[in-house]
């Protein structure tokens, strides 16, 4: 890659993982601390509340990524950010579940993920932006990481307002960081689109990590709707010290993730490493069925090998899709897996939050396993994605 591939894709991978952070910070802490505001003692309202942001999300993902083809990349990312800060300032003012649900939508309605990847396309050759493509993959599951550490902290110490203030600001920095450190596109003579958007929407490889975004994500939200708990109930960690479980294993099993990450990349094993990122995610999660997370240690165990999973297949997905998208429609093809991973993500808090009051927390974690096995299935027969063209 240049300097200004670097520079370019560097920032925009985290702005990326600026909004991802402010997600992502919710999801160890929301489940306790929504108690706390009137109205949240309902689990079906608290969840609904953690999920509602990715109803926005999907609704408005391939808006903002054609929007930006029609007004430029910048400006649409800029409207994104200013909705995303106002949702965030809304929600940290707010002392019921319901206003929080309000920021909440404010905050999914600012789906710029789409517009951030057709920038980062358009800032790109075509022979180095897989690699772009996997920096912002690998900028979420550092988010995630992040998060899971930093969140309890704070929230100990200022409550669940000051996690969407802490947000707020986050989206400050993310408007900085588009005007002042990323670079304009190169302007592009490229040839009219020869491939129609039905053909991408049909598309089965494409179809396979559309449905893959989905799942991973929908697992992730409803874990988390039960997992909080179960680290005060049954490992004896109130939330601000749950950090301590958080730390050790994110970092470790994101660590062990790198290898399998070399394998698939320098090896040409991308197709075998995707199966196996998902075969992991399905033995976690049958493991937290069947051991219940009934001791700390356990529940340290369940995280370890998720964490692993999760974020190996969501440093993966991102590229596979650039890689096999027609490059004509490569933005909407994005704009679309946007779509159906927000839709996973209040799919997931949504149904998580209802099996979790009706049939218990392991019912939660059985239905998530049965979700990834039929990922599995799908995915076996996906295609291997073109072999990369060599940069001179």
């Amino acid at each position: 890659m240049t300097p200004t591939e670097r520079r370019a894709s560097g920032w925009l991978a985290s702005i990326f993982a600026l909004r991802m952070f402010g997600l992502f910070s919710l999801l160890p802490i929301f489940a306790i601390y929504a108690k706390d505001l009137r109205g949240g003692d309902s689990v079906y309202i608290m969840a609904l509340t953690l999920a509602i942001y990715g109803i926005g999300e999907a609704l408005m993902q391939i808006a903002f990524g054609a929007a930006s083809d029609r007004f430029g990349r910048k400006p649409v990312i800029a409207f994104g950010l200013l909705l995303f800060i106002s949702g965030s300032v809304v929600a940290a003012l707010s002392d019921s579940i319901y206003g929080v649900l309000v920021g909440r939508v404010l905050q999914g309605l600012a789906a710029i993920s789409s517009a951030v990847s057709a920038f980062t396309a358009d800032s790109t050759r075509d022979e180095v932006r897989t690699k772009a493509m996997a920096m912002i993959g690998v900028s979420i599951g550092l988010a995630f990481v992040t998060a899971m550490v930093v969140s309890p902290i704070v929230a100990g110490h200022v409550g669940l307002s000051g996690i969407f203030w802490m947000n707020a600001l986050l989206g400050v920095a993310a408007l900085a960081v588009l005007y002042l450190a990323i670079p304009n596109a190169p302007l592009r003579d490229d040839p009219p689109a020869t491939i129609r958007h039905g053909d991408v929407l049909f598309d089965p490889n494409l179809w396979r990590l559309n449905l893959g975004a989905f799942a991973l994500h929908a697992c992730q939200t409803a874990m988390f709707v039960v997992v909080p708990t179960l680290l005060v109930e049954n490992g004896g960690l109130p939330s601000p010290e749950q950090w301590k479980v958080y730390l050790p294993v994110v970092v470790g099993s994101f660590l062990l993730m790198l290898l399998p990450m070399v394998i698939a990349e320098k090896r040409g094993r991308m197709r075998e490493v995707f199966l196996f990122g998902i075969a992991m995610l399905v033995a976690a999660l049958l493991f937290g069925a069947v051991t219940g997370g009934t001791s700390l240690a356990l529940l340290a165990t369940l995280l370890f090998l998720f964490f692993f999973a999760f974020n190996l297949l969501e440093s993966m997905q991102p590229s596979l899709v650039s890689r096999l998208a027609p490059p004509s429609v490569k933005g909407f093809a994005l704009g679309v897996f946007g779509t159906t991973r927000a839709a996973g993500f209040f799919v997931g808090g949504v149904v998580g939050g209802s099996v979790a009051k009706h049939f218990g927390h392991n019912a939660v974690f059985y239905a998530c396993a049965a979700l990834a096995a039929i990922w599995f299935v799908a995915a076996f027969s996906m295609q291997p994605p073109p072999a990369r063209k060599k940069e001179i």
